[in-house]
């Protein structure tokens, strides 16, 4: 799993803003991407790891170091 570090709201807007542009440029993937280093909010991080496994957020390319910030290093196999 890829490590991120936690953002600043002005991070995260200026990522937001960026990832418009692309979508306005026809980039959907490139957008997607980017926007997948936005930390991801904990709570919903969460309920992802409850309902549909830990597999999935282990595999996919999401910035989860807010949740790892919230509920430890070892949230994901708790």
């Amino acid at each position: 799993m890829q490590q991120y570090q936690t953002m600043t709201l002005d991070e995260k807007l200026a990522i937001g803003m960026k990832a418009h542009e692309l979508r306005q440029a026809g980039d959907e993937e490139g957008a997607s991407r980017l926007m997948n280093t936005v930390p991801m909010l904990p709570y919903i991080a969460k309920v992802i790891r409850d309902k549909m496994g830990a597999d999935i957020l282990i595999k996919g390319s999401w910035n989860l170091s807010e949740a790892e910030a919230e509920f430890g290093s070892d949230w994901l196999s708790k």
